[in-house]
């Protein structure tokens, strides 16, 4: 379904972007692993390696990366390195997210800026650098996949981060509107309550509660996600942009 497309997927070290990635390269796509953290990065590109056989492209196999999606000289940077050896990613997925969860009255400003920057300006500057250089390489049509939550709908002890996920949404149907017109798509996944290590982190009273609202009863996979965003990828949804696609089982934020 990807033969021979490069893509470049973000918080690819672990949980929904590792997913993606390992679903990307079985479908003969190569694959930029980008992450802060570059040692979980090179273990993701570890992985594809060992499992796929990467499609020729000027990449030559997949790539691990370092990348603070926060800082725009290094996302600059990232694009730039790309362009110079020709390698222009046609399919992009913003899957880097951080929580830094507190009711309100605890929370501080800095906790505050440090999600908005991540899950909402990150995802603008990736968003932004990416269709640069499909525009300026004419590229016959690319997709961006952002990745939301169903907590955009509100959720407490997630003033940023439900500010930060509702706001990619209006943010993906905004880019879409902008570019399709170049035959660029966006559009975004709505994970629910996903078995990734984010999650992990929760509570095991709150991890119950979120379960009982999920009517599948059950968590959902990264695998499960990665298809959603694989659909969205593929030339499948070829007609399909500025839509938010719910992966959650179910749930509906109460």
């Amino acid at each position: 379904m990807l033969a021979n497309r490069i893509a470049l997927v973000t918080g690819a070290g672990s949980g929904i972007g590792r997913a993606v990635c390992q679903k990307f390269a079985k479908q003969q796509a190569v694959v930029v692993a980008a992450d802060a953290r570059l040692n979980a990065a090179e273990e993701t590109a570890k992985l594809l390696e060992q499992s796929t056989e990467a499609a020729s492209t000027p990449l030559n196999g997949h790539r691990a990366v370092q990348l603070d999606v926060r800082d725009s000289a290094g996302v600059s940077e990232l694009f730039k390195r790309l362009s110079d050896v020709k390698a222009i990613p046609s399919i992009v997925v913003n899957a880097a997210g951080i929580t830094r969860d507190k009711f309100m009255k605890d929370m501080t400003e800095e906790e505050f800026d440090d999600v908005i920057d991540v899950n909402l300006k990150g995802t603008w500057l990736i968003c932004k650098a990416a269709s640069q250089l499909m525009l300026e390489n004419k590229l016959e049509k690319g997709s961006i996949v952002n990745i939301s939550s169903v907590s955009a709908k509100g959720n407490m002890g997630q003033t940023n981060y439900a500010a930060s996920k509702a706001g990619v949404e209006g943010m993906t149907k905004s880019i879409a509107k902008e570019l399709a017109k170049f035959n660029i798509r966006c559009n975004a996944v709505v994970p629910g309550y996903i078995d990734t290590p984010m999650v992990q982190t929760v509570p095991e009273k709150l991890q119950q509660i979120l379960l009982m609202l999920t009517p599948m009863g059950r968590m959902g996979l990264p695998e499960e996600v990665a298809d959603a965003i694989l659909f969205y990828a593929s030339d499948q949804s070829s007609f399909v942009t500025g839509t938010a696609l719910q992966v959650s089982g179910g749930f509906q934020m109460s």
